[in-house]
């Protein structure tokens, strides 16, 4: 990254203080702004003091694979597969020479865990998987961009396949499976992987983080909702965390809405660039971003076709079908009664990444969201497959919202807002959600933590321990148009030992060739960052933090609600699937 402009650097005092301003009407304490231009954090201490050599392995690579560990976790069955040297230019995650251990654990979670052979700083790290997961990768952690420890082997890191080898929801019709991607996976991983990582270090981790996005972002959150004490320090990204109700009432609205009554679809990814050049223009952005979309109430009949007017690239108009079909994404899966059946929607900006998920190519096509509605709705939600089904079955009803989300609450949700056991244990979150998210609508998550917030005392009580940032223009867990790039690892490593609440992140975008060529703060929600100083928009210094009043003031008219979803948990008993009580 090239050193700040001079401009940059004149400007970071104002925006110090303009900040120091906003957090303490936010109410929080103790979130001091790391400050991205001197490199604050683990990564610029371990360069100022040199870097430690870590702790050194116990044993050598090739004796972890014989290692019998069954007594040292009990509740949790598991073998390692093999053990073998992997070459630090071989790491993807990183220059370091790691020991490569497999595993499985009962009846088939297949596991990676990467141990750093020098540099360990007494770091575990566990990723997430995404979609319906299915393989397992140790190579990138999505939120880590730039995190030096993890680059230099500071990090012992592992994942798993969440406990099947595909990546379509089949595995869903046996029970145990159900349960191992619902909930039970990333436990017992966690439980696994440290016992290991003691064994062949000679000494436990001192800390543990957890990872991931989209559904590793769902697993980041049932892990701080379910099992409190597993790690230190949380990154959720786009969680897909109502999960029952996104992969069925919110993709099958988003599909019904364009293909509607079943015909060609009304839009095209060839519609969706002039469709969003009057978004743009629409909602006032000025540097092709909308910084606060849920702000912005934009008429998609603002653009309807004049009597005999064809729509062109140059002169784009809309058909009253196209703008029945906007309304309805922008406005979300409603039943009868005008009630949300997902707590959230699509927000003005995101349409150009609608293509390919929301969006077919041709008329004819399909898109990522059919086939999400389509194995769900086969092998996931009810008690037997139903192989059939397709997202034109699905109904936007109060009885069809009780009928499929209410059993499954308990295997697949992670919406418990009640975090207290978290926060008791020292734990810290830091969630995050790109407003272009085309997979799943951001206003969920604001939603989630605007509940977290009733539930933990208040603004201030929940800024103590979680913050959630929001990345204006960026699509499902990066790319997009607006810089996605950021390291939320250094920042909750110094959340967690160091007390330092992170009071900005700060995105970055690169060319092909590397080179960094926009940086943009984020601030912790309802806060949005605004070019308020008239600087370059593609420089961080430019921007300042601004209350967000639709982000404050959000609130939705949704059938559902944010509580403990695992008290009312299903089993399978005789071949159906039967609603019990108690916490799975």
């Amino acid at each position: 990254m090239p050193l700040p402009s001079r401009w940059f650097r004149q400007k970071t005092a104002a925006v110090l203080a303009t900040l120091a301003a906003v957090l303490a009407l936010a109410g929080g304490t103790g979130m001091a702004l790391a400050d991205s231009t001197t490199g604050n954090g683990p990564a610029a201490a371990q360069a100022a003091t040199g870097a430690s050599a870590g702790t050194a392995p116990a044993l050598p690579c090739p004796g972890i694979a014989s290692l019998d560990l069954a007594a040292d976790v009990p509740g949790v069955p598991f073998e390692i597969s093999s053990a073998t040297e992997l070459a630090a230019g071989n790491n993807t995650l990183g220059n370091w020479a790691a020991c490569y251990v497999k595993g499985v654990i009962a009846p088939q979670i297949h596991f990676e865990l990467r141990l750093p052979e020098s540099g360990w700083q007494s770091n575990y790290l566990q990723v997430g998987c995404g979609g319906l997961c299915g393989n397992v990768s140790t190579g990138s952690a999505p939120a880590a961009a730039g995190c030096v420890p993890l680059t230099t082997g500071a990090f012992a890191v592992a994942s798993s396949d969440e406990g099947h080898s595909q990546g379509g929801g089949l595995f869903s019709t046996d029970p145990t499976l159900r349960a191992d991607f619902g909930y039970k996976s990333d436990h017992q991983l966690a439980q696994a992987a440290k016992a290991i990582i003691k064994k062949y270090y000679g000494q436990a981790a001192a800390h543990s983080y957890f990872d991931g996005c989209s559904q590793g972002g769902h697993q980041a959150l049932t892990e701080a909702q379910r099992y409190p004490d597993d790690f230190d320090g949380i990154i959720a990204g786009a969680p897909a965390n109502n999960f029952t109700a996104l992969n069925t009432f919110s993709h099958a609205w988003t599909a019904q809405s364009v293909f509607l009554d079943g015909g060609p679809a009304t839009l095209t990814t060839a519609d969706l660039a002039p469709l969003h050049e009057a978004v743009l223009q629409g909602c006032a952005a000025t540097d092709g971003i909308i910084a606060d979309p849920l702000g912005c109430t934009w008429d998609p009949a603002a653009l309807t076709c004049r009597a005999g007017q064809t729509s062109t690239p140059t002169d784009f108009c809309l058909t009253g079908d196209q703008v029945t079909t906007l309304h309805r994404i922008y406005s979300g899966p409603t039943d009868q009664h005008g009630k949300l059946l997902y707590p959230g929607y699509q927000l003005r900006g995101s349409e150009l990444n609608w293509s390919g998920v929301i969006v077919p190519a041709k008329a004819t096509g399909t898109t990522g969201d059919i086939n999400f509605v389509r194995e769900t709705l086969r092998y996931q939600v009810f008690d037997s497959p139903q192989p059939t089904l397709t997202y034109r079955d699905v109904e936007f009803t109060e009885a069809s919202y009780k009928k499929i989300v209410r059993p499954n609450e308990g295997m697949y949700d992670a919406t418990d807002p009640d975090l207290k056991a978290f926060k008791a244990s020292g734990g810290k979150l830091i969630l995050w959600h790109g407003l272009g998210d085309q997979h799943i609508p951001a206003v969920g998550t604001m939603a989630y933590y605007k509940a977290v917030q009733k539930a933990m005392g208040g603004t201030a009580a929940t800024a103590g321990f979680a913050r959630l940032f929001l990345l204006p223009g960026v699509a499902h867990c990066g790319g997009g148009q607006g810089p996605s790039d950021f390291d939320a690892l250094t920042a909750v490593v110094d959340w967690v030992t160091k007390g330092d609440a992170p009071a900005s992140l700060t995105t970055t975008s690169a060319d092909s060739t590397g080179k960094v060529t926009a940086t943009r703060p984020i601030y912790p929600f309802p806060y949005v960052a605004e070019n308020t100083t008239g600087g370059p928009g593609d420089e961080a210094g430019s921007y300042t933090p601004v209350k967000s009043t639709a982000e404050a003031n959000l609130t939705l008219n949704w059938l559902g609600s944010f509580r403990s979803g695992y008290e009312t948990v299903g089993n399978w008993v005789n071949g159906k699937w039967v609603v019990t009580k108690g916490k799975a």
